[in-house]
């Protein structure tokens, strides 16, 4: 382990019991959500106190719950910086591929909101109702055809793709990739995918690569301004499937494992 000691989980949610010296008392009693407590760090949120910079703390917004505080915060990070890390979506056509995930979801949302027309994917009939809740305009099961079905949705290509399972699906990604268009990926489901380069260089695409603990400090601060908003208009944010004590800290992460139902593990501090 880096640490001799550490304590996992990087989000989480809570009241502000103490500040430290040079951070203004308003912050105590403050309903907050933070993120990357656990990222170069050895004392996470799985515990009763965390004590994070305040660089890393947002206000949580009166009317949402903390258990969905909670959930903030490495989909919210990684989704917005997904989403408008090739530039502004304002009236683009979006593909997220993997639209009921938790950055999928937040994706979708954060690009709605941006002002961009949103089709997204997923696996499973049960899982189109997640996407569309999200804000997507269009929402499409992935399989056989997947390209044809999108470029019947969008016949000069989509601008901007937001991709979960880079090696999987770039060949589809690139198939319906508009002139100039950009892949931005957060995960892939083999880590030495097969690449078809030259149909990448003849539409000039853009590949981005997005972690979430080190995108950049200014895009971080942007993300939680946005993600905010959403919920302050009404978003409800990601579904939740359990939510479980501390002590059944083991069983939260088999939930994560092998899931009984689609949603957020959500470890409560009672």
């Amino acid at each position: 382990m880096p640490y001799p000691r550490v304590i996992p989980h990087t989000d989480g949610s809570g009241t502000v019991d103490a500040v430290g010296e040079g951070v203004a008392r308003e912050w105590i009693g403050r309903r907050v959500w933070c993120y990357g407590a656990h990222s170069y760090r050895p004392f996470g949120t799985a515990a009763q106190y965390a004590v994070v910079p305040l660089s890393l703390v947002v206000g949580l917004p009166d009317r949402v719950p903390l258990e969905q505080g909670a959930c903030l915060g490495i989909p919210g990070i990684t989704s917005h910086r997904a989403v408008h890390v090739a530039g502004s979506v304002k009236g683009k056509t979006i593909l997220v591929q993997g639209g009921a995930g938790a950055v999928g979801a937040c994706a979708v949302q954060l690009a709605h909101q941006a002002g961009a027309r949103v089709i997204a994917t997923c696996r499973a009939e049960s899982e189109k109702e997640i996407a569309s809740r999200a804000g997507a305009d269009e929402v499409l099961l992935t399989g056989q055809g997947l390209a044809e079905r999108v470029r019947t949705l969008a016949p000069d290509g989509v601008d901007h793709i937001v991709e979960v399972a880079f090696g999987a699906n770039i060949k589809t990604d690139t198939e319906v990739l508009a002139q100039g268009g950009s892949v931005a990926t957060y995960a892939t489901n083999t880590p030495m995918p097969e690449i078809p380069v030259w149909r990448l260089v003849f539409v000039n695409a853009r590949l981005f690569f997005v972690g979430s603990d080190d995108v950049p400090a200014d895009a971080k601060i942007e993300a939680t301004h946005d993600i905010n908003k959403a919920l302050e208009a009404g978003w409800k944010g990601l579904d939740i499937a359990e939510i479980v004590s501390l002590d059944q800290i083991a069983q939260a992460h088999e939930l994560v494992e092998h899931p009984v139902k689609p949603g957020r593990v959500v470890v409560a501090i009672t």
